[in-house]
């Protein structure tokens, strides 16, 4: 029987994030378990794509986003932390490390599919780039002119903007880049797309819902485009590309030691005044 093993994806400054990643192997270590790290943190190893059978994730949002690439492979539980900052992806209240570490030793979490996005870049009439995201991709500007998009869902035309931005976004990513600028929120079991243009200059701007079996195809009619999914690839377009977003079919899994309402996972990140609220 192979060894246990658990991955731990940490924060790099964040000194309670490291704090806590040597309190994990510790404690994980003493249930048997093989450590791996993303960062140097004493009785782990590096990790370098092993096979693990649950993540930790020490930080916040952005960190559970990175996880979620260092793992895309693996359809691992991604298991996002509560350090003190309420974020969308991990858990809402502050289970203690040994809580934890004996829910992931005995597989009792919860387990949530979030859906993701899928694109690909044409240039020439070839593929020359393709990736996914979990929250959104944006085709944006890169400089201080606006760019021109021309914007068609499932082959048929939607609107040519002149805009700084053009977001597609999953529900997860509903309360991201584009809640900030202006999208609705999505709760987590929608099977829906987010589109809005950014700062468009047009009478028609408004935020869109997709059916998540539509494709959209982004048409880069200027120079000064990149594509940026999750903040953390990002790709120099050229104009008379074509960027083309669908759900894709593979999902990322978030665990949690408790099952939360995405209702009150609302209220905790915006401190909603619910107080007095009788049930």
């Amino acid at each position: 029987m192979s060894k246990r093993a658990a991955l731990l994806v940490v924060h790099p400054t964040r000194t309670e994030a490291l704090t806590a990643a040597d309190e994990f192997t510790k404690s994980l270590s003493a249930k048997g378990f093989s450590i791996y790290a993303n960062q140097p943190v004493k009785g782990t190893t590096e990790f370098t794509n092993q096979t693990v059978e649950v993540v930790v994730v020490l930080g916040g949002d952005g960190t559970i986003l990175r996880a979620a690439e260092l793992t895309r492979e693996q359809d691992c539980p991604i298991l996002g932390v509560n350090l003190g900052h309420v974020g969308f992806l991990a858990e809402v209240e502050r289970p203690t490390i040994n809580q934890i570490v004996d829910a992931i030793d005995k597989n009792s979490f919860k387990v949530e599919d979030r859906m993701t996005l899928n694109f690909r870049v044409e240039r020439a009439g070839k593929t020359f780039a393709q990736g996914w995201a979990l929250n959104e991709v944006s085709v944006e500007r890169n400089n201080q002119q606006m760019v021109e998009l021309f914007v068609q869902i499932d082959h048929r035309p939607l609107s040519r903007w002149g805009c700084d931005a053009v977001i597609c976004a999953t529900p997860t990513g509903s309360t991201a880049y584009a809640y900030s600028a202006g999208g609705p929120v999505v709760w987590p079991e929608v099977d829906a797309l987010v589109l809005l243009p950014l700062a468009a200059h047009a009478l028609f701007s408004r935020p869109m819902v997709v059916s998540p079996q539509s494709e959209v195809a982004i048409d880069i009619e200027s120079e000064g485009a990149d594509l940026n999914a999750d903040g953390l690839r990002r790709i120099k377009l050229q104009e008379n590309d074509r960027v083309i977003l669908t759900a894709d079919q593979k999902d990322i899994n978030l665990a949690h030691i408790k099952e939360t309402n995405f209702t009150d996972r609302l209220v905790a990140k915006f401190k909603l005044p619910v107080v007095g609220w009788r049930g």
